[in-house]
């Protein structure tokens, strides 16, 4: 029996509503809500992943952190007899990039053998590869030999001073891999930066809930949110802003460098760009970098409390820097290695072992490793040469004539001589007030000192050392380039230019012992009268131009430039460099400017047998491989008869044994060997050289102002530092006395008479004279009662330059304008050099204040 079942019409509705959306309109609208938002969430999602895709292809595509040029100090040199051990050559050589180990560096191998140590150059090497065998004896180099044959020397391969930076962005960097990154480094950074580093897929959202919740309970927590890949996606491709829109994006990027790179390359990319810190005025970017700056070592060397630190400081390089919060960061380093023992990387033992251990920081005067002023000099000198594209991209070598070690020294001597010179300007500036009824000690207020420091090899005109301010990191301003009035550190071109009346035919022959009258006088020149002072107007009768010199007086130079020619002294300083010049009066006492390398350069020509030698700072340029791509030579000028310039060394020396320069040399502890002149005029000077270092020292303000200190209270005792450093450096320590040339003869004179001395003329002294020009009457032939009063006044003779161990800076407690009686003459009281050279000569010629 069929049965027939009835079916609503609107029941088969229902059914169909069913399988549709809900008939609630609520509902129906919800969903249709969702399902807009969802279509829009991932239709932003796809085109910031696109987006950021491209950008991360575009970033990666080149290599991630771009290649640079590096800088190279001067190769040092083991001789025969050297002071020195194997252990010593082989640090030398490690620093420098070189392996005991074989194939493990393209730079070279050295091995220690029982005898010494062997040293092969590997072919990448600054040398060609010729292995040499250093053998040692005692703590003493005994022998050197390459294939069999005997050395005299050999080079070792220079060391890296630093990579060429950008000079947009001025961070240094030092790239490595991540198989060179020690394991213990990695240890400690995944410990306290990203412990699941290795687990997660970029983002580690458990860790981010909780540091979440810890931040919104306000409670201290150790660990950021941000992994290791989301802390680099933010530093290459976002800006720190804190929002919501930008950590999403950061999300999203980390999650596609997972994708694209391993972890050990994301870890590679992060110790390479991490930021951890400062240098001077560049970021210390990368571990490899943060190693030399804070260690001065290699990474690969670094230790498991070094390592924390580092690792530690990543959070906050500024806050926890150890050299401006040392106690801060000692904290941190140890919750780094309390980390270590959690995430099981060392052991508790390990961890309080080192804990105990202090914090061993290298010296955080940036001049004496980075040399800053000195690298910006080379990069100006290279720029003009080539373009900082193809110096970065082809990885140029630079190879330099900077000495690491006497860079330190000049770093270390700057360092020191500036705090006197502080300590001396806030003397001055320090009175007492009296306010109401107390009396308060008050210290003005007004600019702080300047320094620059420039060190030659008079034979090459090889920079070997160079600070050019007191800070780089408060101001790049180089003032080895900046121009200054010379002042008395000029002089010695004055008597150069009368010497040179023993050789250029001139009437009447000028030498050492010829005498000028120093007084008050007044020099014209042209409509103009110039009138200049000695300082506190002290004047001297007739004096020798060995005295004058060694002196510095002004009113005597300035006759003596008279008698020359204005114009013969102009004409010669202007051959030795100094561009500046004029032919007047107001030019013999250093009015006009110069900066203190181009004096430097100046001075080769009294240092080098009379040829001036331009500064160089590149000796070579070489590519990755090692090819010389452009050499580097000083330019050679002859300035003067190697005569005429050793009779100006040996007067300039009586500046340094008797003259204003004994007390902040000898009386310091210098005694090699030396020559130089102190200089004040706005500023103090100091130029002075041996047998084989020439070095040149200024300061004073950059504001013009008087620093109302000479140079030998300023500059002097900074250049005899830096020259009793050098002399203890086996490179430098052969200062032996100055080589005379063919034609020179010494002679014995007596003081009273400037004649030749006899046994019954016993107080004379040493001069040296170009052959022929020496006196040829001896002392006694002018009378024996004539000479013991000349000798008694000091009238018309040689006068008694002060007694070692007077004070060069010692006051006459007289009126300054009263002659100098009996006692005082018999006494030969020093002044001080303070030459007075008008900013605008001749229209001002009145000294400087005091």
């Amino acid at each position: 029996m069929a049965i027939k079942i009835k079916i609503p019409k609107n029941e088969g509705k229902r059914r169909k509503g069913r399988r549709g959306l809900p008939r609630d309109p609520v509902i129906r609208a919800a969903l249709l809500v969702f399902l807009a938002v969802a279509i829009c969430v991932s239709g932003v999602l796809c085109y910031f992943y696109i987006k950021y895709d491209r950008i991360i292809e575009q970033r990666f595509r080149s290599p991630v952190f771009g290649n640079s040029a590096k800088i190279y100090a001067l190769p040092r040199t083991v001789h025969g007899g050297d002071k020195m051990d194997a252990r010593e050559i082989a640090a030398f050589l490690r620093r420098a990039g070189y392996s005991d180990k074989e194939g493990e560096s393209e730079l070279g191998i050295f091995r220690l053998v029982r005898d010494g140590i062997e040293i092969t150059p590997g072919p990448e090497s600054y040398h060609s590869p010729e292995a040499a065998h250093i053998t040692i004896q005692d703590g003493q180099v005994n022998r050197i030999t390459s294939r069999g044959n005997d050395l005299s020397a050999y080079e070792l391969e220079p060391q890296l001073v630093t990579a060429l930076f950008d000079s947009e962005q001025r961070s240094k960097r030092q790239v490595v891999k991540y198989t060179d990154i020690p394991k213990v480094m990695v240890e400690a950074v995944l410990a306290i930066e990203d412990r699941r580093f290795f687990e997660h897929s970029g983002v580690n959202f458990i860790r981010m809930f909780e540091a979440g919740w810890i931040d919104l309970t306000r409670q201290r927590h150790e660990q950021g949110g941000s992994t290791i890949t989301m802390q680099l996606s933010r530093g290459f491709f976002l800006t720190p802003e804190k929002t919501v829109r930008r950590k999403l994006t950061e999300m999203l990027i980390a999650e596609q460098l997972e994708q694209k790179f391993s972890k050990q390359q994301i870890f590679e990319f992060y110790g390479n760009w991490v930021n951890l810190g400062q240098r001077g005025s560049f970021a210390i970017s990368g571990f490899a970098e943060a190693s030399r700056a804070y260690f001065n070592k290699d990474l690969k060397d670094i230790t498991l409390p070094e390592a924390a630190l580092l690792a530690g400081i990543i959070q906050g390089p500024s806050r926890l820097s150890p050299y401006r919060h040392p106690e801060r960061a000692l904290e941190r380093r140890n919750l780094v290695l309390d980390s270590m023992v959690e995430t099981h990387a060392i052991t508790r033992e390990q961890a309080e072992k080192a804990k105990a251990t202090p914090l061993k920081l290298a010296p955080p005067n940036v001049e004496a490793s980075d040399a800053p002023y000195f690298v910006d000099m080379v990069r100006d000198t290279l720029i003009n040469k080539f373009s900082e594209h193809d110096l970065n991209d082809q990885s140029y070598r630079i190879y330099t004539t900077l000495d690491p070690d006497l860079q330190k020294a000049a770093a270390q001597a700057v360092e020191m001589g500036i705090k006197l010179v502080d300590d001396q300007v806030t003397k001055m500036r320090t009175k007492k007030v009296k306010v109401g009824k107390k009396v308060e000690t008050q210290v003005a207020q007004g600019p702080q000192a300047q320094v620059a420091l420039v060190a030659l090899d008079p034979h090459t005109g090889a920079v070997l050392a160079l600070v050019g301010g007191r800070d780089y990191g408060f101001s790049q301003l180089n003032h080895a380039l900046s121009k200054r009035p010379t002042g008395s550190i000029f002089k010695p071109f004055v008597y150069a230019a009368a010497m040179n009346t023993a050789l250029d035919g001139s009437a009447t022959v000028i030498t050492p012992a010829s005498t000028v009258t120093d007084a008050p006088t007044s020099f014209a020149y042209g409509d103009q009268i110039y009138e200049p002072r000695n300082y506190k107007e002290e004047y001297h009768g007739e004096v020798t131009l060995r005295y004058a010199l060694a002196m510095s007086l002004n009113n005597a130079t300035v006759k003596v430039a008279e008698e020359v020619g204005y114009d013969k002294v102009a004409d010669l300083a202007k051959l030795a460099g100094i561009v500046s010049v004029k032919a007047t009066p107001a030019m013999a006492l250093g009015s006009y400017d110069a900066p203190p390398i181009d004096m430097a350069a100046a001075y080769t020509s009294f240092a080098n047998n009379g040829t001036r030698l331009s500064p160089i700072l590149v000796n070579s340029v070489r590519n990755a491989k090692g090819d010389v791509v452009a050499n580097f030579q000083t330019d050679q000028r002859q300035v003067l008869d190697p005569r005429i310039a050793y009779v100006m060394t040996r007067m300039m020396e009586g500046v340094i044994n008797n003259g204003l320069g004994y007390t902040a040399v000898r009386l310091r502890g210098f005694t090699p060997p030396a020559a130089g002149k102190t200089g004040s005029s706005h500023d103090g000077w100091f130029a002075g050289y041996t047998s084989n270092l020439l070095c040149v020292v200024w300061v004073g303000y950059d504001d013009y102002s008087d620093l109302r200190l000479s140079g030998a209270q300023t500059a002097a005792p900074i250049w005899t530092e830096f020259m009793k450093k050098a002399a203890a450096l086996p490179q430098y320590s052969g200062m032996k006395a100055f080589v005379q040339p063919t034609g020179v003869v010494d002679v014995q004179l007596d003081k009273a008479t400037n004649r030749l001395a006899t046994p019954t003329c016993p107080d004379d002294y040493e001069a040296a004279f170009v052959a022929g020009t020496e006196p040829r009457e001896t002392c006694d032939q002018t009378g024996a009662v004539a000479g013991f009063f000349n000798r008694l006044f000091g009238g018309g003779g040689e006068k008694a330059l002060p007694p070692p161990g007077q004070d060069a800076n010692a006051q006459d407690s007289q009126d300054p304008k009263k002659k100098k009686g009996f006692f005082g003459k018999i006494a030969g009281i020093f002044k001080d050099d303070k030459s007075t050279p008008p900013p605008k000569p001749p229209d001002n010629s009145q000294p400087a204040p005091h």
